[in-house]
């Protein structure tokens, strides 16, 4: 064998060191930030913040922006970009309460309904962004205010002209459904945990965490598989390659329209399924619902590790970027710090995690 091969040969099996295979993970900048942002409440807030009862109370701001941050991610690997992400909140809202209370559909009916039709819209953004060849950022902007102008003019119909529709608590009341996306899961447990010393209780004895609110559930098993689907799965690699680079994975076979099609639509379906906790929890639905919450969703996407050019993040990051928001938004009314400073906070951390992101990607791979 010459030199050369064995040379090849050696490039082939060698492993990269422990610290350069984790300096390649895109969520590590997501999990520094959270470990600072703790430290930082740990010195200067309430050590309420820190028990059971706060941490659901910062948890479940977070399950709500990551549900969504969720598909945002998804899509940015992908390459594309859905600035209607919050705007569909308003407008799944809609649809999913004027089926209840309007048309007077049990839950069975009006939570696919309320998807298949959340996922329509976004396979329309997707087919118009692949037949014109404009830019996601424009053409869901454009949707952006189609949708909520169509919240708008849907609540005036639906309600005869207020801009909230109430009744949805009456409509589900006796629905099996309804504890699977409202309320709070395994209070038979906490109440147990109660009894016996484990979860604070109040002075008559009702557990002052009455169980787990299931916007947390279900954020743990949108990440937990869009993070089986993106690590373990051909489609994973897929979305990989196809946000890297859209010709070479044509090339490649890769369907490229479809995948690109089917992650507009899984965003779109996310967005739907936060809509219906929210009405659910609410009891009730109005236009201004999700407002603003795309750019929320996209920063917990870029914190998490997501590059704006695509190819390269993870939903775990989403994840973690989600859980540094509500510790964020919700530690702040433990301190005495001015809340408005949550905007600046939104801002820097959004250019840190930029400028993070390209650094540590350039210096493992070797790009100048």
């Amino acid at each position: 064998m010459t030199e050369e091969a064995e040379t090849a040969m050696d490039e082939r099996i060698k492993k990269d060191p422990l610290y350069r295979r984790l300096m390649k993970r895109p969520e590590l900048g997501a999990i520094a930030g959270m470990i600072l942002v703790t430290v930082f409440f740990l010195a200067t807030a309430d050590p309420a913040m820190f028990t059971l009862s706060g941490f659901m109370n910062f948890m479940t701001p977070a399950a709500q922006l990551g549900i969504l941050a969720i598909g945002a991610a998804m899509l940015m690997i992908g390459g594309e970009f859905d600035l209607s992400i919050g705007s569909m909140v308003a407008f799944a809202g809609l649809i999913f309460a004027a089926l209840l209370v309007n048309f007077g559909m049990p839950l069975v009916v009006a939570i696919p309904a309320t998807l298949i039709i959340a996922a329509a819209v976004g396979a329309v953004n997707g087919q118009i962004v692949l037949r014109t060849g404009l830019p996601s950022f424009i053409v869901t902007l454009a949707f952006l205010f189609v949708l909520r102008g169509l919240s708008l003019v849907g609540l005036k119909w639906a309600t005869g002209g207020s801009t909230q529709l109430r009744g949805i608590r009456d409509a589900v009341e006796n629905d099996f459904l309804t504890p699977v996306f409202s309320g709070d899961a395994f209070p038979a447990l906490f109440a147990w945990l109660a009894n016996i010393g484990v979860v604070e209780t109040f002075k008559n004895g009702a557990p002052k965490v009455p169980g787990i609110p299931v916007e947390i559930l279900w954020f743990v098993l949108l990440a937990a598989a869009a993070t089986y689907i993106l690590l373990k799965t051909p489609v994973g690699n897929w979305i990989f390659a196809v946000g890297g680079d859209t010709n070479a994975a044509s090339n490649s076979g890769v369907p490229v329209r479809n995948v690109k099609i089917a992650l507009f639509m899984f965003t779109a379906c996310c967005a739907a399924l936060l809509a219906i906790i929210q009405v659910l929890d609410a009891g009730s639905t109005d236009a201004r619902r999700g407002f603003q919450k795309e750019f929320e969703a996209i920063i917990a996407a870029v914190i998490g590790g997501c590059l704006l050019t695509g190819g390269y993040g993870s939903a775990i990051g989403a994840f973690f970027g989600s859980i540094i928001f509500g510790m964020v938004v919700i530690g702040l009314t433990y301190t005495n710090i001015d809340q408005d400073w949550f905007q600046v906070f939104l801002g820097t951390m959004l250019l840190l995690a930029v400028m993070f992101n390209n650094v540590i990607r350039k210096r493992v791979t070797g790009e100048r």
